[in-house]
């Protein structure tokens, strides 16, 4: 069995988060299925919702993201659906409506930030998984929006860059704040 491997993930700023990944071709070759690994158990130390393979230096369209049943609920409200956990090579998306939800994003190469970004709230997504069987899913709400967030960072798009008013990025640590701010209005 292989040792577990925590990659080192890139901040904003660093180049590799600028730049389009390149498709993979086979994706049940070997180094394929040790990177997915690797980002398995980075994913899994930074306790995140989903990580691209370009935060870990790799410039190729692999992306993995879950959504536990008790955050779609906590985001979108009771009878919210969750998403396991789903490892998606070449990922591909369509939006299904002009519905929009504006929402509070994190990003693993962002520590600790988040910002209000608009998103589509129905999405249809399309890819491949390790074994190269296709995984082709509708997702709303917080589903949609972790996996439009993932991909984004195929493209070399990071969550700022989506964000209409950059006065709402602020630091996790200051959230606590939202609410006491939000209680002192008359």
């Amino acid at each position: 069995m292989d040792a577990m491997a925590i990659l080192k993930i890139a901040r904003m700023g660093h180049p590799v988060l600028g730049r389009i990944a390149e498709p993979i071709d086979d994706p049940k070759a070997p180094e394929i299925g040790q990177l997915i690994s690797d980002m398995i158990d980075t994913l899994a130390d930074a306790s995140g919702a989903g990580l691209a393979a370009p935060q870990v230096h790799v410039l190729l369209r692999l992306v993995m993201f879950h959504v536990p049943q008790a955050r779609a609920e906590e985001e979108d409200g009771d009878g919210a659906e969750g998403c396991p956990f789903t490892v998606l090579i070449n990922p591909e998306i369509e939006t299904l409506g002009d519905d929009t939800a504006e929402g509070l994003e994190a990003c693993l190469s962002l520590p600790g930030l988040a910002g209000m970004v608009t998103r589509h709230r129905h999405i249809r997504y399309r890819g491949t998984n390790h074994k190269g069987e296709v995984i082709e899913r509708e997702a709303v709400g917080f589903h949609a929006r972790v996996v439009q967030h993932e991909c984004d960072h195929l493209e070399g798009i990071l969550y700022p860059m989506r964000m209409h008013d950059l006065s709402t990025l602020t630091f996790t640590s200051e959230l606590k704040h939202t609410d006491e701010a939000e209680d002192d209005q008359p």
